[in-house]
């Protein structure tokens, strides 16, 4: 009785206090059942500037926008971009004109150099803080990039991130072409197509390191003069659409050993009928499907016909070779990223050998790839292009709004309403002043006539 007492019963009003002091609790806490407030509001992601492919086509469809900074997951490393490198391929992307494209919109660009901030679970070999530069497939033009381990290769010291984007991929491409595929050797010959571009201006240069070795290079006429100003080793420049053919048979009847072509087309004819016996011709390219702003069917299929078929037996009985060389399918599709590692390697150790320097045309804003991608399908860069994201985009010029344009328009005209209307209304008031003098002079003669009659 006593104790029934002393414990007094719990009214409906105390179990709602209880409640809501329980409720209390778990939002200044963040225990227990109750979603914490914290989570309700959650941070709006970073966000980064990329360039990016909102359809394939002409240059309208590249586009610098915001989009969330990536996150890394296994075997992947973040890194700050300092420099990209724009590439043919990049040209050829933009038109659909490559297998397998991904689909739109998505972020552009094979090629960058820049600063690890990140490194996931699964990476050896890398550190928060590496100088490094990266081949992903696609997404490298932006300030940040996410790329698989084995894409990344560590700069030496004496390699900026300019260098560095200006030589990994041309400078890997030429090693490759000319001493994997090509084998070349003391005293040969070669012919180079776009020997203006970067990767020409790499076969040049690496060419050169083997001794007695002579180059055919082709390009515009309007590259000459720029080639010969930056002193590029090149032993007879040849213009592009010329007959080739014929003046290298002048200085060299026998024909050319090695045959470099990233044309295809007709170029495949021409270049196989110019080696000697033991010659090679080798494609790694065909840029003459990019002929306009977007993807032409009949460009590709043009290309496709013009090259002939040549049996194997021909091959046998001429003794002449025909190789290719893809370096985007060998490193993304047939696993061949540590034969890549190996070129990379050399051409590094090459530049800090002072044997090659890269021939860099210009560097670009990010907002700028649109002109700089222009410069590149108009053949007039002599050397590497480079995008730094770091860069102040150019200065647009000024161009009236267009409802300010169509004010002034139409207060033009209805200015010049009005003044033709004044000019009207003096016209006018001239007539009548000659009519009332004209009237004037007939009334005085009549007035006259009548006093002379009156006499």
């Amino acid at each position: 009785m006593s104790e029934q007492a002393e414990t007094a019963p719990t009214t409906q009003e105390d179990q709602k206090t209880e409640v809501a002091t329980e409720e209390k609790d778990v939002k200044e806490n963040g225990t227990g059942e109750a979603e914490p407030v914290a989570e309700q509001e959650k941070e709006a992601p970073k966000e980064m500037r990329a360039v990016v492919l909102t359809g394939f086509g002409g240059l309208k469809s590249v586009k610098i926008l915001k989009k969330p900074e990536p996150a890394l997951n296994e075997g992947e490393v973040l890194i700050r971009v300092k420099a990209c490198g724009l590439n043919f391929q990049d040209l050829m992307v933009r038109q659909g004109a490559i297998d397998s494209p991904p689909k739109c919109p998505f972020i552009l660009g094979f090629e960058c150099a820049g600063e690890i901030e990140q490194v996931a679970e699964g990476v050896e070999g890398f550190a928060v803080g590496d100088q490094v530069v990266a081949l992903p497939e696609f997404r490298a033009w932006a300030e940040l990039v996410v790329v698989p381990a084995k894409y990344v290769f560590k700069l030496p010291k004496d390699i900026s991130h300019l260098d560095a984007a200006a030589i990994t991929m041309n400078y890997a491409v030429a090693y490759i072409l000319l001493f994997e595929v090509a084998g070349l050797s003391k005293g040969k010959s070669i012919l180079v197509h776009s020997v203006g571009g970067g990767v020409g201006q790499a076969v040049v240069q690496l060419a050169k390191t083997v001794p007695d070795v002579t180059i055919f290079g082709i390009c515009s006429k309007g590259k000459h003069e720029a080639l010969k100003n930056a002193n590029s080793p090149i032993d007879h420049l040849l213009e592009r659409g010329s007959d080739y053919v014929s003046e290298i048979r002048k200085v060299s009847p026998d024909g050319i050993d090695i045959v470099l072509d990233c044309l295809c087309g007709e170029e495949c004819n021409k270049g196989y009928s110019l080696l000697k016996p033991m010659g090679k011709y080798i494609l790694y390219g065909s840029s003459n499907v990019v002929t306009g702003e977007t993807k032409s069917f009949f460009s590709a299929a043009r290309s496709w016909w013009q090259v002939d078929k040549i049996s194997p037996l021909k091959l046998f009985d001429e003794n002449r070779t025909i190789s290719g060389f893809n370096l985007r399918r060998l490193m993304f599709q047939q696993g061949g990223h540590e034969f890549i590692h190996k070129a990379v390697q050399e051409v590094f150790s090459l530049f800090q050998q002072k044997k090659i320097k890269p021939l860099v045309d210009s560097t670009w804003a990010l907002e700028d790839v649109a002109e700089a991608m222009q410069k590149m399908h108009d053949r007039k860069n002599v050397g590497k292009l480079i995008l730094d994201p770091s860069l102040e985009p150019k200065p647009k010029p000024a161009t009236p709004a267009k409802g300010k344009n169509k004010e002034d328009k139409k207060k033009q005209s209805s200015e010049e309403k009005k003044d033709s209307e004044e000019k009207k209304e003096e016209e006018k008031k001239e007539e009548k002043k000659e009519e009332q003098l004209t009237n004037g002079d007939s009334a005085g003669d009549s007035d006259s006539k009548g006093k002379e009659n009156s006499s």
